[in-house]
């Protein structure tokens, strides 16, 4: 079955975890175990309608205070598909966690209040979802059993997304709006009785609906993330090159080029396991043999065809800072990807960005917790990078303080 890896995002108190658990509760993939720990905590809290937040707040300070501080990862199969959700935290101050959880999401759950409409943090997290380039979006409008299941409300916030989405750039990005109540179960799973004027489909209709982008067209790229030299009866003078091909394919016979040295060979063997392949594709993980004998070790890059841009030692990204001590332009940070690492610095802060007015840019000589900025890196040697825009999976890294070890800001190549 076909894996979808789902983010949840909102403002505090939007419903995030009760509509997780709704949603599990109504696909019936709760234990028993986990129904009876909803049943305990509902009659504990004295609620009418079961409280299904329990099943991702893991953490005691969040079942006290009712929010969700830590990014809790929810595994579950229904009949045709396997879905991984990362429920995020909502504050500002935990921007950071969306950010990780959205990280190697395919779509993103934004949650708003239908009582309150768009927030901050809803542009901040629409922000996000494009930031990281997510190949859908779904605008949950929650509790609408407490506007009356109104259809004027539904509307009037639907056309306020549809403002704040023409905002920004374009991009091809699939987007739906559902009016819901994860507390009742309307739209969620099964089709609400009480809105009866909506024609569009239920949540659970669209995750299992959704269709993956095919990664095989873009670039072949592939980390060496070990290298293999094998002697006994089995294998003689057996040397393969282990990774995971990030984006792409590649066949037994093609070409491919080893970066940094710009050697070449042809492929004589691909190895999954056990198994030879004649292909292997985006995601798998594999061995490589070449004809030639080649100097090749862990943190080198295989490509089919060396272009210039892979060389560039100065980057402009996007970076999102994640650590509580501000960014400075005159230390020197660990940048990694994969398993290639180096040493770059942050050369210019060109400005900051508003996720809740992007057209604004803000200038700014410092880089805080949770601050979303345009910057230009300097890299001490290549680091072999595509832009984000044309392929995610080589244009994404991370920024790591070389006294810390903290990791403390992600970034993505334009």
């Amino acid at each position: 079955m076909e894996l979808l890896k789902i983010n949840t995002a909102g403002s505090v108190d939007d419903g995030k975890s009760t509509l997780i658990g709704r949603f599990l509760y109504d696909n019936n993939a709760l234990t028993i175990e986990q129904e009876e720990l909803v049943r305990k905590k509902t009659k504990e809290k004295g609620l009418e309608d079961l409280d299904f937040s329990v099943i991702t707040d893991g953490l005691i300070a969040e079942r006290e205070q009712g929010i969700t501080i830590d990014v809790a990862h929810i595994y579950f199969s229904s009949a045709v598909r396997k879905f991984i959700i990362a429920d995020s935290p909502g504050h500002i101050e935990y921007t950071r966690n969306m950010v990780t959880g959205a990280s190697n999401s395919d779509l993103s759950i934004i949650l708003i209040d239908a009582r309150k409409g768009l927030l901050e943090q809803t542009h901040r997290h629409y922000f996000i979802s494009r930031l990281l380039r997510l190949q859908s979006v779904v605008f949950c409008i929650n509790k609408m059993d407490l506007v009356d299941y109104s259809e004027d409300v539904y509307l009037n916030i639907a056309a306020d997304i549809d403002k704040m989405i023409k905002q920004l750039e374009p991009l091809e990005q699939e987007i739906a709006i559902i009016p819901i109540s994860s507390l009742k179960g309307d739209n969620v799973v099964h089709f609400s009785k009480q809105m009866d004027w909506y024609k569009g489909e239920t949540l659970s209709t669209v995750l299992h609906g959704f269709n993956k982008k095919e990664e095989d067209k873009k670039p072949f790229r592939m980390d060496v993330q070990q290298v293999y030299h094998v002697q006994n009866e089995n294998f003689v003078d057996y040397r393969a090159y282990a990774g995971r091909i990030s984006s792409g394919s590649v066949k037994v016979g093609e070409t491919l080029t080893i970066l940094p040295s710009g050697k070449a060979s042809e492929v004589v063997e691909v190895r999954k396991f056990t198994n030879t392949l004649d292909e292997a594709h985006t995601g798998d993980s594999i061995q490589v043999r070449l004809k030639d004998d080649i100097d090749i070790s862990r943190g080198m890059l295989f490509v089919k065809e060396s272009q210039d841009h892979l060389f560039a030692k100065e980057l402009k990204a996007r970076l999102v800072w994640l650590d509580e001590k501000a960014a400075n332009t005159s230390a020197k940070y660990h940048i990694q990807t994969g398993s290639r690492t180096g040493v770059c610095k942050i050369q210019e802060i060109e400005y900051l960005i508003q996720p809740e007015n992007p057209l604004e840019h803000v200038a700014s000589h410092e880089l805080k917790l949770n601050d979303i900025a345009l910057v230009q890196l300097k890299l001490a040697n290549p680091m072999y990078l595509d832009a984000f825009a044309t392929n995610k999976a080589n244009g994404a890294f991370i920024l790591i303080d070389t006294q810390t070890n903290n990791t403390v800001a992600v970034g993505f190549v334009q």
